[in-house]
């Protein structure tokens, strides 16, 4: 029992950063990975990036090097750092659990758990 909300998103020029967070409202939140994803408009959903319970992270290849993934299971919250953004990123960012994920790989959507709302990312040229 997971509920999920995620705030940061914005405008902002190609090059720029921005920060999203993603608080979780349970108690279970540190057992759970956290991951976001991503879904720009007219194309599914895909994946960004997943942080395990234990701190182990992975990204899509199409991001790496340019975000981080955070979690402060104190706060009970996720964060996604991104940096140097493209034009390309533009997309609704969905925060999501799973409370199963133990490897190093892209999950599918469909295997996560619990998702929030989303939150607006538009990165201008």
């Amino acid at each position: 029992q997971v509920q999920l909300v995620e705030s940061g998103g914005g405008l902002v020029q190609a090059g720029g950063s921005l920060r999203l967070s993603c608080a979780a409202s349970g108690r279970t939140f540190s057992s759970y990975a956290m991951g976001w994803f991503r879904q720009a408009s007219g194309k599914e959903r895909e994946f960004v990036s997943i942080i395990r319970s234990g701190g182990s992270t992975y990204y899509a290849n199409s991001v790496k090097g340019r975000f981080t993934i955070s979690r402060d299971n104190a706060k009970n919250t996720v964060y996604l750092q991104m940096n140097s953004l493209k034009p390309e990123d533009t997309a609704v960012y969905y925060c999501a659990a799973d409370s199963g994920y133990g490897g190093f790989y892209a999950p599918t959507a469909n295997a996560m758990d619990y998702w929030g709302k989303g939150t607006l990312v538009t990165v201008s040229s």
